[in-house]
């Protein structure tokens, strides 16, 4: 809405940045973020199936591991796919690697993901928010998880010790951000996992019940633990 001139230029106006990497538009739907990450990720397992001849499970999936799935989750919670759409392109990814891995072709994904041990990155994305959820209430950044969260005390509690409060925001984009929409999440988690006394022990019992779960986002809004 407003012209800026250094000096004697106009500055033209640009409805997405670049910023520490991630491609933020003016709206925050962050679907172009979600199409650039794809882009890239494609383009280097591309190059992974043209290079490499072997196709097993030893040789293939550390390589997507290490060399695609990063660009995939990059300041994930920052940037997290608020569509449909965009989720599923960012999971197609997954697809097309696991479909690569020799034996996995007469599988369907969720076969795949259990014979490969891995989440999908629904999943993955969950985890990721309730890691950094629990680092800001119980590891090394306490002070900035007090800033973030806001904590039903204890004693009018049931379940888990850390009741997060929801907050509410004036936009609906709001919803979408990391400290609300892990905010149900965090709550749902039992007890025994909330109150883990290690950041390690923690993902392990994370890891454990989100093995549980097939649909992470229908079981948990739907109030099922």
């Amino acid at each position: 809405m407003h012209q800026y001139r250094p000096g004697a230029d106009l500055l033209e106006s640009s409805s997405a940045k670049r910023d520490l990497g991630v491609l933020v538009d003016d709206k925050l739907p962050m679907s172009e973020q979600c199409a650039v990450v794809v882009k890239k990720a494609r383009g280097i397992l591309g190059c992974i199936k043209k290079s490499v001849a072997s196709r097993s499970r030893e040789v293939f999936l550390p390589l997507y591991s290490a060399l695609v799935r990063p660009h995939l989750e990059c300041c994930i919670q920052f940037w997290a796919p608020q569509f449909k759409k965009d989720e599923e392109l960012l999971d197609k990814v997954q697809q097309r690697a696991a479909k690569t891995i020799r034996g996995q072709e007469h599988l369907s994904y969720e076969e795949r993901l259990r014979e490969l041990g891995l989440f999908c990155l629904e999943k993955r994305r969950l985890r990721g928010d309730l890691i950094n959820a629990y680092k800001y209430l119980d590891g090394g950044c306490q002070e900035d998880g007090a800033r973030l969260f806001s904590v039903v005390p204890s004693d009018r509690t049931r379940g888990n010790g850390h009741k997060l409060k929801h907050r509410k925001f004036r936009l609906n984009m709001g919803k979408n951000f990391f400290t609300l929409r892990v905010t149900e999440h965090c709550s749902r988690l039992p007890r025994g996992v909330g109150e883990s006394p290690s950041l390690e022990i923690f993902k392990t019992c994370l890891d454990k019940v989100l093995c549980n779960l097939l649909w992470v986002t229908l079981l948990w809004q739907s109030g099922l633990d």
